[in-house]
């Protein structure tokens, strides 16, 4: 019986992430899957028909009823940022390492002029509106990149946790929720039939978008809130928003 004929319950222990990024950034590579900016490895991967898969969510009734989104700053969601903003979306993201207090980046569609140069990761901070927490409006849509993603949901990143901990600090000031959806856009070869070591702090995805298909796994309950105990001292003092939310 092949891996894909098995039950989830039928599948075998749970693989690292570290060893899944590996195999799937190599995939690419080695496929010609792969697209700019080279190589792949040590970031969220771009793809071919990373395009069409972005169409593939502005299809869905997820996307056309979302008027702010929060969307990561990577090559491969690209599309999805400039679409976004096309049709009139309010765009957020967060700065670099989430390493200012004013720690996101209002994309508003009405201030822009320049849809394309707003988009790109330099273009963002130059021409988007840098602002505190405080002045975030609720999120409908989060759009996140990934390395990897489970046919289950179970997201992979990079391995340094900023979009988990991103979520979890828009959780903690209430602007997202339970019900707010969260998607990813991948290629085929980045969804895996695999279980992996997922943490509690993980968030898991609500929609899983292809170019070829649309999947809306089961997923497992969204954390709720930042998980102090997995936050070491000197992460506390590198992000000023986790020393202000920890004190109040």
């Amino acid at each position: 019986m092949s891996d894909g004929d098995r039950n989830r319950d039928d599948r075998p222990s749970d693989i690292d992430k570290e060893s899944v990024r590996e195999r799937v950034w190599d995939d690419l590579e080695e496929s010609g899957e792969a697209r700019f900016p080279f190589p792949p490895h040590g970031r969220i991967p771009n793809f071919a028909g990373a395009d069409e898969a972005a169409d593939r969510l502005t299809a869905t009734p997820e996307w056309q009823s979302a008027s702010t989104i929060k969307a990561n700053p990577d090559a491969p969601q690209l599309p999805v940022r400039r679409r976004a903003l096309r049709e009139g979306k309010t765009v957020y993201m967060a700065v670099p390492r989430l390493a200012d207090e004013d720690c996101f980046l209002k994309l508003d569609p009405d201030a822009l002029e320049d849809y394309d140069a707003a988009t790109t990761v330099s273009g963002s901070s130059k021409h988007g509106e840098q602002i505190g927490p405080d002045a975030v409006e609720p999120i409908d849509l989060i759009v996140s990149g990934s390395v990897a993603v489970t046919d289950a949901g179970d997201r992979i990143g990079k391995g340094e946790g900023y979009s988990d901990l991103e979520y979890a600090i828009l959780y903690d000031l209430g602007l997202v929720d339970e019900s707010t959806t969260v998607a990813t856009t991948v290629h085929e070869r980045q969804v895996i039939d695999e279980a992996v070591a997922i943490g509690d702090h993980d968030v898991s995805m609500d929609l899983l978008i292809t170019p070829e298909r649309t999947l809306r796994p089961d997923g497992r309950p969204q954390p709720t809130g930042i998980d102090w105990s997995a936050l070491d001292d000197e992460r506390l003092e590198e992000i000023p928003v986790l020393k202000r939310l920890r004190e109040d």
